[in-house]
């Protein structure tokens, strides 16, 4: 008789008690790199929440902290912003954020790439609190691309686009100092937003007008002084002295405490990565070429035209005509003055005499 049976191997036998050896998977030097990784990532999140609950925050001290930066003009020269585009944005720098975030104490940043390729790199950005389990988070996009009015010598472009003046545009590989200045600036950009949504609104009100006083003290203390600081911050930026006349609309000795203040928050808006200077003067050509097409007379409206029709002079021919029509009209009788009062009627008071 023909034996079907078949042996079955010792350590996949349920009947071997776990007596011989289980079969281990060998895992490569990769995986266990990512576990190690992952243990790591937990272990240091653990650690982070346990201490910001062991240490928590104290808003009075946090108060503190931020009304003592902006009392010192260093640090409130740089932290406001202005950007003089369309009716001009204002706010707090991504200096002020980074200083309110590190006097908050217990707020995590963290950056991830999510995705990249040969043009772009996208990038998560969160802020995290903590105390409160609160958790915000932005993506950002990276270009690594530049592009170019003229095309250097040798190098070839990716592709070409034309601009709104129908000069060509060479789009082309951006250099690694290039692509990672976009990111940080986008970066604190992005922590900038998500920090402020973090901290009390009240203490950062509260914190801006100290440091306008800050700074409206220092100026009135030494103007010249504040001008030339001025001068040299935009001098750093390649802005001449000439353009920010321009800007101004006079000269800089007749500088205004606002104007030096103005001229101060759009250094940190460019210094930022808010905006450009070039960016600047275009809004600011923009806005005086609309002023003056408004301030053209307009055009006379349908009831002019009608009064100015009746008020033109008559015509040689149509005075003939007037005048044939004045002696073909029979002469009324002339009534004296005598005849008025014999016909007229009796007045009143005679009628009731």
């Amino acid at each position: 008789m023909e034996n079907n049976s078949f042996n079955v191997p010792a350590e996949f036998n349920p009947q071997n008690n776990g007596n011989a050896a289980v079969p281990t998977v060998a895992m490569s030097s990769a995986e266990t790199a990512a576990i190690a990784m992952a243990a790591q990532q937990k272990a240091v999140v653990e650690a982070r929440y346990k201490m910001a609950l062991a240490r928590p925050r104290d808003l009075d001290m946090v108060r503190q902290a931020m009304l003592k930066d902006a009392s010192r003009p260093s640090f409130a020269s740089v932290a406001i912003y202005h950007k003089p585009v369309g009716n001009g944005v204002e706010g707090p720098s991504i200096r002020f954020v980074e200083a309110a975030i590190r006097n908050m104490t217990n707020i995590l940043t963290e950056t991830f790439t999510v995705s990249e390729d040969d043009e772009r790199r996208v990038i998560r950005v969160s802020v995290s609190d903590l105390e409160a389990n609160t958790y915000f988070s932005q993506e950002v996009t990276v270009t690594k691309t530049v592009e170019r009015r003229k095309l250097p010598n040798g190098e070839k472009p990716i592709r070409m686009r034309t601009n709104s003046n129908g000069q060509p545009i060479y789009i082309l590989h951006a250099t690694d100092d290039e692509i990672l200045n976009k990111q940080n600036a986008l970066i604190s950009k992005a922590v900038r937003k998500l920090g402020l949504r973090l901290i009390p609104g009240d203490l950062v009100d509260e914190a801006l007008w100290e440091i306008k006083k800050t700074m409206a003290q220092q100026d009135r203390q030494d103007p010249d002084a504040a001008k030339h600081r001025i001068i040299d911050a935009f001098a750093q930026l390649g802005v001449s002295v000439e353009a920010l006349k321009e800007f101004v609309g006079h000269e800089l000795s007749a500088l205004t405490p606002n104007e030096i203040q103005l001229l101060r928050s759009t250094y940190s808006a460019i210094k930022d990565g808010e905006t450009s200077w070039k960016a600047i003067m275009d809004d600011k050509a923009e806005k005086e070429a609309s002023a003056k097409e408004k301030a053209k007379p307009s055009a006379p409206t349908t009831a002019k035209k009608a009064e100015t029709k009746k008020a033109e002079p008559v015509t040689e021919k149509a005075q003939t005509r007037n005048d044939k029509k004045a002696t073909a009209t029979p002469e009324q009788p002339t009534v004296t003055d005598a005849e008025v009062v014999e016909d007229s009627e009796p007045a009143d008071s005679d009628m009731f005499a």
